[in-house]
């Protein structure tokens, strides 16, 4: 099915600009040329008519135009002539190159090339006179020169698109950068709230079932307390995240975090609140003690492992010993906790699985490995392994 061709409103404006122009010369009687087989003045607006039409096509069909345009050029030579043709037709050759297929902005500028070249030797061979050169000089004024424009204006948006594309795609990369920041940043948050305040929480839900479900003051008033001490540890816990968020305390200092250090006193605090169900919290360090510091991201990883460990154990551990070890080998820190498997009695607290979760992106983010599971212990019980491995040198960026 054919679709009807439109010419845009630049097309229109230079045909009929073109064919004004040549009518005034026309009407005023200049001319190009004389001595030709079609002398009469009416021939000179054939050309000058099909020339003007070809400009329209100048867009949507920039190689017919060229076509129809070739010929009315060859045709104008036969007339008196008009500038008006001429000028037309350098630009039909202009925008068969700029707006039509790749092949032909390749090959129209080598065409006109030689055919300025061909038509410029035949002619001085022909009239064998100097002036000679001046017609090929016009014809590379009117097809060559044309084309070489073309070809640089197109060179030159196609250079344009690039960048633009280029500009949109790197725009495009940085908000994927910046979503994975965010989505890094919230991730980064998520763990820090979960292993700062889990362990409280769930002591205190542990501590108030125990208190609603056991009718004797003395229990009541020691999960009270229990519960007491964990609000305001938990307390304490959230201002510190707040300081980290805002990057300082209230005073501008940076807040401290958290390192294997304090592992006494949460081992304590784990055995104050474990009691009430049979657990039973030791820690085993056997690092050396001129093994050296721990970069700061290790040891907050490790700490917090240990913590989300032991808040997983005042959950589910059935009663009996909860070990955290610790060891380094070489550049590599290893942390360890274990529990006992098996039913317990008493009020627990539920679990979602975001700890593990947690855990294992902190030794993912370090480049260390992460696994947990329950494995067979002595005595035909089962024990809860907790392992991770921590490599002491924080991973090297490659450029």
């Amino acid at each position: 099915m054919l679709t009807s061709i439109r010419p845009d409103r630049d097309a229109v404006a230079l045909a009929v600009s073109g064919l004004l122009g040549g009518l005034l010369l026309w009407r005023l009687g200049l001319h190009t040329q004389g001595g030709h087989p079609f002398s009469a003045p009416w021939a000179t607006l054939v050309p000058l008519t099909v020339m003007a039409s070809a400009e329209l096509l100048r867009r949507e069909a920039p190689r017919s135009a060229l076509a129809v345009g070739t010929l009315a050029l060859v045709a104008d030579q036969f007339t008196r002539g008009s500038l008006a043709t001429v000028l037309m037709f350098t630009d039909v050759m202009y925008a068969a190159v700029l707006y039509g297929p790749p092949a032909a902005a390749r090959r129209l500028p080598v065409a006109t090339l030689l055919v300025t070249v061909a038509s410029t030797i035949g002619f001085l061979a022909w009239f064998q006179k100097p002036e000679a050169l001046l017609i090929g000089l016009v014809i590379g004024l009117v097809s060559f020169i044309p084309a070489l424009t073309g070809v640089s204006v197109r060179s030159h948006r196609t250079a344009a698109d690039a960048a633009r594309l280029a500009a949109a795609q790197t725009a495009r990369l940085a908000e994927m950068d910046r979503t994975q920041a965010v989505a890094a940043e919230r991730a980064r948050m998520a763990r820090e709230l979960h292993d700062m305040v889990a362990g409280h929480l769930s002591a205190v839900a542990i501590h108030s079932t125990a208190a609603l479900s056991i009718d004797d003051p003395e229990t009541s008033r020691g999960a009270l307390k229990v519960i007491r001490e964990n609000s305001v540890e938990g307390l304490a816990e959230m201002r510190r995240l707040i300081g980290l968020l805002r990057e300082g305390g209230e005073d501008g200092a940076p807040v401290a975090a958290p390192t294997l250090a304090a592992l006494d006193a949460l081992i304590e605090q784990t055995n104050a609140n474990g009691a009430s169900g049979g657990l039973v919290c030791a820690l085993e360090d056997r690092r050396a003690p001129d093994a050296g510091a721990l970069p700061t991201p290790v040891e907050l990883a490790a700490y917090r492992i240990v913590q989300e460990s032991l808040t997983n154990a005042l959950k589910h551990a059935a009663p009996g010993p909860v070990v955290v070890r610790l060891g380094r080998s070489g550049e590599l820190l290893t942390v360890e906790v274990t529990s006992a498997v098996g039913s317990r009695t008493g009020p627990t607290a539920p679990g979602s699985g975001a700890g593990l979760v947690g855990m294992r992106e902190r030794a993912a983010l370090l480049g260390g490995t992460f696994g947990a599971g329950a494995e067979p212990g002595g005595g035909g019980a089962k024990i809860w392994r907790v392992r991770a491995e921590l490599p002491v040198r924080e991973k090297e960026t490659r450029e």
